[in-house]
C-alpha cells in the first residue's frame, strides 16, 4: 500500500525541492513489535512517521525501562534529529507498537535540506522543540512528581468507556519510570481506599471522581 506523505506532512508539500526530495525518500513498512533503532546504533536517516505508533524508551542497567515519548501520524523523532545534528549514536531504543509506515531521509540529504529550505528547517526545529518540551516535562514528573498523583492521572487517561484498563503493573511502571513493586503497592492502597478494583490482567476504576480529586489536590 502506497501512502502519500503529503497527507501527513502538508506543510512540506509547499516547497518544490523538499517535495521532490520526499518523493524519492525510501519508504519503510514495519510490523508491530519491530525494532526501529537500538541504543548505540548509528543514526543514518531522518524518520518521518506516516502512520502507526512507535515507542521510544530507555533501559537502565538493572533492566528497568521508561517510555520517553511516542511517535504517531505526522511525527518525527527528537532523538533522531539530535543524533543527526550531533553526529552521535542513539542513546535510547525505538520499537513499533503497531504496523508503521514511514519515510527515511538519508543523513546527507537531511543536512542539505536543512541548509537549503527554510520550510524544512522550520518544520524540523518546531517538531524538535515540541518533543523536547515533552521530554523535559517527563523528567520533571519523574524527579519531582508524587507517584500517587502521577498514577491517578495515568489511570484516568487510559481507562476505557467502562472505566477499565487492560494492562499489567509492569507496563504501568514502564510508562511512569518506576519499579513494578512500587506501582503494585500504590494500586493496592488505591484498592483499599475504594478507588479501584484489581483484577487479573485489568484494573476497574470504581471511583474516578476520587482519583480526579487526588490529582487536583496536589
Amino acid at each position: 500500500m502506497t501512502i502519500d506523505w503529503r497527507q501527513s506532512f502538508p506543510e512540506l508539500a509547499q516547497d518544490t525541492e523538499i517535495s521532490q526530495l520526499l518523493d524519492q525518500a525510501k519508504p519503510a513498512h514495519l510490523p508491530a513489535g519491530a525494532t526501529v533503532f537500538r541504543q548505540g546504533d548509528k543514526c543514518g536517516n531522518y524518520i518521518l512517521v506516516l502512520n502507526g505508533a512507535v515507542k521510544v524508551f530507555t533501559r537502565a542497567e538493572n533492566g528497568r525501562e521508561i517510555v520517553l515519548y511516542r511517535l504517531n501520524h505526522g511525527d518525527t523523532c527528537v532523538l533522531t534529529t539530535s543524533c543527526l545534528f550531533g553526529n552521535v549514536n542513539y542513546p535510547a531504543e525505538g520499537m513499533t507498537e503497531t504496523e508503521v509506515n514511514a519515510l527515511l531521509l538519508p543523513a546527507e540529504q537531511f543536512h542539505d535540506a536543512i541548509q537549503q529550505s527554510r520550510a524544512f528547517r522550520e518544520f524540523v526545529f518546531t517538531s524538535f522543540s515540541l518533543h523536547l518540551s515533552s521530554l523535559i516535562s517527563l523528567v520533571e514528573q519523574v524527579a519531582f512528581g508524587r507517584l500517587d498523583v502521577r498514577l491517578a492521572s495515568y489511570l484516568l487517561a487510559h481507562s476505557d468507556a467502562e472505566q477499565r484498563l487492560h494492562t499489567t503493573h509492569q507496563q504501568i511502571a514502564t510508562e511512569l519510570g518506576t519499579a513494578r513493586e512500587v506501582v503494585s503497592r500504590q494500586l493496592k492502597e488505591f484498592e483499599q481506599q475504594g478507588l479501584l478494583q484489581l483484577q487479573r490482567g485489568s484494573i476497574h476504576l470504581l471511583d474516578p471522581g476520587g482519583l480526579t480529586a487526588l490529582k487536583h489536590n496536589h
